[in-house]
């Protein structure tokens, strides 16, 4: 049975070349798609544009089982959050699932929000298959049973080609307590969406009477939001600016609310989007510092999972290809959110820290920095070059380490040599054995290192950590939570 870390002494020299043009070792069909679900946000990377990541995942859904794409799909849109992608996932199983005896429950739980029907028969349409079948059908209709009355107001997208009003014309849902009066009144097309936060902005802008009334009745919005806990987190993180100048008195309650453990962890929001946020701002004023406050608090919060790992190298990649963005943003790139992720490891740990490119070297730091700092000045701090020589990490390592962690996009290229031999060297120089961690942050599919105890993870997810913590016990850590997921 295909795994992840499918790494065995018999695979000693690398059997590809990765998209860099260096040496690497090739992974199964099983891991590509793994990876590629759980770190593809179908935008263009710096070795892949959005049509090949597709391509892609289209070939790796023709190779693998099945059940396994599903529940691989199922783990990526719940688990970390991934949404685009488990769309596109979801459509191209639409005939590999056909008579499968998991199909319904499939298409039913793959849905999160209302509109990943939607964007799922989007992309059914546009691979060339018009019809739903029918445990398409059947699933979505069971998922509106999750939904009440706000959330099938908000998902409406009437201004979408494709409708709330056409799936429900489609499926036809079996109304519930919770949707009965809703569903009934958007197939009359009388439904109006008018307690969401768009929509109360909207309207407190559309009844102003002037500029002075104007800014009064948004304030009156936002404390309506806040107070009601009417603002999911996503949309507080992107509203923050908003709120300091529109509503500044209630500044404290949305810090409050972003420091709020259980709201953070309900929102599925990735880590990196905290560090899009704190970008915005300068710390110029009083309600500015604070609002920096929180989201670092906040950034903490979302690593708060990570495993202790005594005696441990921590080792962040800040190439080149690092330096493009993380889910085609223009505000966070993948070095970025490596450091985040490396740092808070590194601090929690006391652990050693390392940056590579075509050298590597040692990085002091102090246990008061916070992990969005680091992350902030990774990239203009960087003294190793934008090559990529993962052999140079063992030439730097200088003493004897449990576990190594290598936070990287995996495409190895300066000297063309994967980093077997000087993996071997160090370990012979030091006596050290380690484990050895492959943190894939863009899922291009090959790895550079074959040796037994590594573990091999990818994603933007604070998930990661919860892998991290049971890969020494349990080498197929991830592979048995992939096959856990419940359909």
């Amino acid at each position: 049975m295909s795994r992840f870390n499918i790494f065995s002494k018999a695979k000693s020299a690398p059997d590809t070349i990765n998209r860099a043009g260096g040496e690497a070792y090739r992974t199964s069909a099983e891991y590509r798609l793994a990876s590629l679900m759980l770190t593809s946000f179908v935008t263009d990377q710096f070795y892949r544009d959005a049509n090949g990541a597709l391509g892609e995942l289209m070939g790796l859904i023709a190779k693998v089982e099945p059940g396994f794409a599903a529940r691989a799909a199922i783990y990526a849109r719940k688990e970390y959050g991934m949404r685009t992608i488990t769309h596109a996932a979801a459509a191209l199983l639409s005939k590999r699932l056909s008579g499968h005896p998991d199909a319904k429950a499939f298409y039913d739980q793959i849905v999160v929000r209302p509109d990943d029907m939607l964007e799922i028969r989007a992309a059914l349409k546009l691979i060339g298959e018009r019809k739903l079948t029918n445990a398409m059908k059947k699933g979505f209709a069971a998922a509106f049973d999750r939904f009440d009355g706000y959330q099938i107001a908000k998902y409406r997208a009437d201004n979408k080609d494709i409708k709330l009003v056409d799936m429900v014309n489609l499926v036809h849902p079996v109304p519930t307590q919770r949707n009965a009066a809703a569903l009934q009144a958007l197939v009359d097309g009388t439904l109006t969406n008018t307690e969401t936060w768009e929509a109360k902005l909207s309207a407190a802008g559309a009844e102003a009477t002037s500029d002075k009334d104007k800014a009064k009745r948004k304030a009156s919005a936002w404390a309506d939001l806040l107070r009601e806990n009417k603002l999911g987190y996503f949309a507080l993180l992107r509203n923050l600016r908003n709120i300091i100048a529109q509503a500044p008195k209630l500044v404290p309650l949305a810090c409050e609310q972003l420091v709020d453990e259980k709201r953070l962890r309900g929102s599925k929001v990735l880590p990196f989007r905290l560090l899009t946020a704190y970008k915005q701002f300068a710390g110029t004023d009083r309600n500015e510092r604070k609002v920096l406050d929180a989201i670092e608090r906040a950034a903490d919060l979302a690593c708060a999972n990570m495993p202790q790992l005594d005696n441990t190298l921590v080792v962040i990649d800040n190439s080149g290809s690092m330096a493009c963005g993380v889910a085609g943003s223009h505000h966070v790139k993948c070095n970025e959110t490596g450091a985040l992720f490396g740092f808070a490891l590194a601090k929690r740990s006391g652990a050693d820290l390392m940056e590579f490119g075509t050298s590597a070297r040692m990085i002091p730091y102090r246990n008061s920095q916070t992990a969005l700092d680091f992350a902030m000045n990774f990239e203009k701090n960087n003294k190793v070059g934008h090559g990529t020589d993962f052999k140079a990490i063992f030439g730097a390592a200088k003493r004897k380490y449990d576990r190594i962690v290598i936070f990287s996009d995996m495409q190895g290229w300066k000297g063309g040599h994967c980093p077997k031999d000087a993996f071997s060297a160090y370990r012979k120089r030091t006596g050290a054995d380690p484990f050895l961690y492959s943190v894939d942050l863009a899922g291009y599919g090959s790895l550079q290192f074959p040796e037994d105890k590594v573990a091999t993870m990818a994603g933007f997810s604070e998930k990661i950590f919860e892998i991290m913590a049971m890969a020494e016990t349990d080498s197929l850590a991830l592979i048995n939570r992939v096959r856990a997921v419940e359909l």
